[in-house]
């Protein structure tokens, strides 16, 4: 078993500050509704105490991942809060009786995430990518968000960290004062390291994907018609087949065809635990 899915039972740290947030179980997997807006004052409120967490953005990809796995689900199931990254994650969550779902797109939902750190002048830190993108990330939000502070940025090596590395980067991070990390170290192993590190970091973690790839300018995203009718793995599959096309071989017709029964019985093919103690 790899470093990255080591088993992790993680302490559910309580909801991110603020009113209820409904949620459903999608295929065992929790996803809650919430906005941009919402979800970003949530962050940044969360982040001026000592609660830690994390958070994570789902798609159909990772619904999957945690239908497959117990200790992934049981990684996301322990998020403080889960936003519906991809449509088709939106659409069951309306048919599922959650009125006014809506997208909270991991790419975007950091460009709000750094401009609300921005105005409340919160430190932010930067896990993930490699040196260059990592450079050409830093750019960006400098140009973008002039007054942000951008306490930590590191891009890990291509390999499981050993566990004395990662206790210095936490440490790192910790002493660096970022009280919001963004990680884009791709699913499923940046939610792994967030829930087993969530104890020992004093910031909020953000898992974002490809986040950093799409706003330091080194990929493209798809076209906003294209998100809208949920077709975005389409657009990915075409720009990146020979990395993505097994994934999305596994995910796309497994998804839609559990989910139809889901929605068709009422009853989920995996069992919906509830949010961790």
């Amino acid at each position: 078993m790899s470093r990255e899915a080591e088993k992790v039972t993680p302490k559910y740290v309580g909801p991110i500050p603020g009113a209820p947030v409904d949620y459903r179980y999608l295929l065992g997997m929790r996803v809650d509704a919430t906005t941009y807006a919402d979800a970003a004052r949530r962050i940044v409120d969360r982040s001026s105490s000592d609660a830690g967490g994390y958070v994570c953005a789902a798609s159909a990809h990772m619904v999957m991942e945690a239908l497959d796995s117990e200790n992934f689900r049981s990684a996301v199931n322990g998020a403080a809060l889960v936003t519906a990254d991809g449509m088709p994650l939106v659409w069951s969550l309306r048919m599922l009786g959650v009125r006014g779902a809506s997208r909270v797109y991991g790419p975007r939902l950091m460009e709000e995430v750094l401009g609300a750190a921005e105005r409340a002048q919160t430190p932010v830190g930067l896990y993930g990518g490699t040196p260059e993108v990592l450079a050409k990330l830093q750019d960006t939000c400098r140009g973008r968000f002039p007054l942000l502070r951008i306490a930590y940025a590191w891009a890990p090596p291509f390999r499981p960290l050993t566990p004395d590395e990662e206790r210095k980067v936490i440490g790192d991070i910790n002493r660096s004062g970022a009280r919001i990390l963004f990680v884009g170290i791709g699913c499923p192993k940046q939610e792994y390291w967030m829930a087993r590190n969530q104890e020992s970091l004093a910031s909020v973690a953000i898992g974002v994907g490809a986040a950093f790839d799409f706003l330091a300018g080194v990929k493209k995203q798809a076209p906003p018609w294209m998100q809208r009718l949920g077709l975005e793995w389409l657009f990915r599959l075409m720009t990146e087949p020979r990395r993505l096309w097994r994934r999305y071989l596994k995910t796309v017709p497994r998804f839609a065809l559990f989910m139809s029964y889901r929605l068709i019985t009422g009853r989920d093919i995996a069992r919906a635990s509830s949010r961790p103690a």
